[in-house]
């Protein structure tokens, strides 16, 4: 291929601390840079509702920490793209990478994909995945107001996620496997501050249990080998939030990567793995201590180290500067609509100034125009959804709405809701229940993005598997617009739902639907409906859904 527009000098697959760490270094380096990931900016530490050991910043949100790393590596030009590697060729100078984006290359690769939380696989983890088994605090603290949460583990993320669970949470049980906390002191000691948390050590879970919700479990003491029960009250229920350590994402790497028995990747001094001009950084990598500020480290020595292979490769092969200087921003202007940045400001209306600039850069590259039709009754949900799309729509002649009439409001839409159309004023399939803020506005954009056109690029295979789909689905997505893991599953739906006549994808913004909710026993999100019948909890890519369907 080795074409000059997808041909880059360094690219990063990862956007977490790591990642956008090795993008600051590599770009400020004046070199072209590429960072794909699969679900946005910021990784598992976006999820980190506070940072206090981050040197010279003494408290910090990891959503915020990132964006600010984000917004640099812009500054120097980096590029971002949402986009999953599917399979890389990585054994020549100029390795080849195949996304759900299509194809690119780069004189050099930085791996930094991070871990996923670790699943115990205790009896009942599976069954009850999102009927009170989570894995989220963030996204699901919300779903156990006033009842009971038992915390599974030990270490840094257990201590934090069962402090922030106090929020929601009647009580908190921390449930530890050793004889005390895995973290440090001074971060276990902030639970004394906590009357409604009891610890209890050296004790596992051994099975979960229940109906349609989650009613019992069954603890084990380390030491005495005695069990013992936790009933849920009388027509409630309880959580089991699991923070027990991560696994490396390395299942996707092909094998010619050295790994320890762990699956962690193996690199030298430098964070070079075993092949030439292929780097790790980040939690993805074998070392001792998985912390921002290590991840940060890491990302840096991986890219100053690359520098030098690059620059080889250039001069070989002959190869042109491929670096451009980056357009000067006003601050906090970005490019693209691969952001996943809290667009809903209180505070300004529902669209602040700065994004409003930042949307001109996307809807600048709509093929054409779309429209969109709102389905509304005099509930205060509806009243927020019009002054949404007044102030949306204003901001451009590319997006046009109106309000359902009388005739069409009797049909079998759930009401409220927006609908989006195309430029013949075609249903596209996709519709949002709610105002479409916080983590979701981005996915509503795109949505947009998907149906004006050109939209988001998709490997051959995976359109194939598209056009191929040809009985009618019908995918709702429950989500809360404070979930990072929601807008993955949206964006995949909503994304089939625009290239399928056969497929509707509908967000419900599930705090105004508790009748979903209780239908379907729902405690975690985003939770997927196909059909009104199957129940799918946990995140989803376009490909897995696909597999669903």
């Amino acid at each position: 291929m080795e074409t000059q527009e997808r041909l880059y000098d360094v690219i990063v697959v990862g956007a977490g601390p790591a990642g956008l760490s090795a993008a600051i270094y590599a770009a400020r380096a004046k070199y072209k840079v590429l960072v794909l990931d699969k679900s946005g900016i910021g990784g598992q530490i976006s999820i980190t509702s506070e940072i206090v050991n981050y040197p010279g910043v003494e408290q910090s949100g990891g959503k915020e920490l990132t964006e600010h790393m984000r917004v640099q590596a812009e500054g120097f030009g980096a590029e971002f793209a949402i986009a999953e590697v599917l399979d890389m060729e990585l054994q020549k100078d100029i390795k080849l990478l195949r996304t759900t984006k299509g194809e690119y290359e780069a004189l050099g690769v930085i791996l930094a994909p991070g871990a996923n939380p670790r699943k115990l696989g205790f009896k009942g983890e599976k069954e009850f995945q999102g009927r009170g088994v989570a894995y989220c605090a963030t996204c699901d603290g919300e779903f156990f107001t006033g009842k009971e949460v038992f915390i599974i583990g030990g270490g840094f993320a257990a201590v934090e996620e069962g402090i922030f669970l106090t929020k929601y949470a009647k009580k908190v049980t921390m449930v530890v496997r050793e004889p005390d906390f895995t973290c440090a002191k001074t971060v276990s000691d902030k639970l004394k501050d906590y009357d409604n948390i009891e610890t209890i050590f050296e004790t596992e879970i051994i099975e979960a249990g229940g109906e349609q919700a989650l009613k019992y479990a069954v603890f084990q003491n380390n030491v005495t080998g005695k069990q013992w029960r936790y009933d849920a009250p009388q027509d409630s229920t309880f959580g089991i939030f699991v923070f027990a350590g991560y696994v490396p994402n390395t299942e996707w790497i092909p094998e010619c990567i050295e790994r320890n028995e762990q699956r962690y990747l193996v690199t030298d001094i430098n964070r070079q793995t075993n092949i030439p001009g292929v780097f790790a950084a980040g939690d993805v990598c074998v070392k001792n201590l998985r912390q921002v500020v290590t991840a940060v480290a890491d990302g840096a020595i991986a890219a100053t180290s690359l520098e030098r292979i690059v620059s080889d490769i250039h001069a070989r092969r002959k190869i042109p500067d491929l670096y451009q200087e980056p357009a000067k921003k006003t601050k906090g202007q970005e490019q693209g609509v691969s952001d996943r940045k809290d667009y809903f400001t209180k505070g300004e209306g529902f669209i602040s100034n700065e994004i409003r600039q930042q949307l001109e850069s996307v809807f600048s590259k709509f093929a054409s125009s779309v429209a969109v039709r709102a389905w509304l009754d005099e509930s205060s949900l509806s009243g927020e959804i019009r002054g949404f799309l007044n102030e949306f729509t204003g901001i451009t002649d590319k997006v046009t709405w109106a309000e359902a009439s009388k005739t069409e409001a009797a049909s079998d839409i759930r009401v409220p809701a927006i609908e989006i159309l195309d430029q013949n004023g075609k249903s596209s399939g996709i519709y949002f229940h709610g105002v479409p803020g916080g983590h979701e506005f981005n996915s509503f954009v795109i949505a947009l993005y998907n149906v004006a056109g050109p939209g988001q690029e998709l490997d051959n295979q995976t359109s194939a598997k598209i056009k191929a789909l040809s009985a009618d689905k019908n995918i709702k997505i429950l989500v809360s617009l404070t979930c990072t893991m929601c807008p993955e599953s949206v964006m995949a739906a909503q994304k089939i739902a625009a290239d399928s006549a056969h497929v509707s994808a509908e967000m419900f913004d599930l705090p105004h639907f508790p009748d979903l909710k209780e239908k379907y026993n729902v405690m975690s999100v985003p939770c997927m409906i196909i059909n009104d019948e199957k129940v799918i909890f946990g995140k989803k890519n376009v490909e897995e859904l696909l597999e669903i369907l």
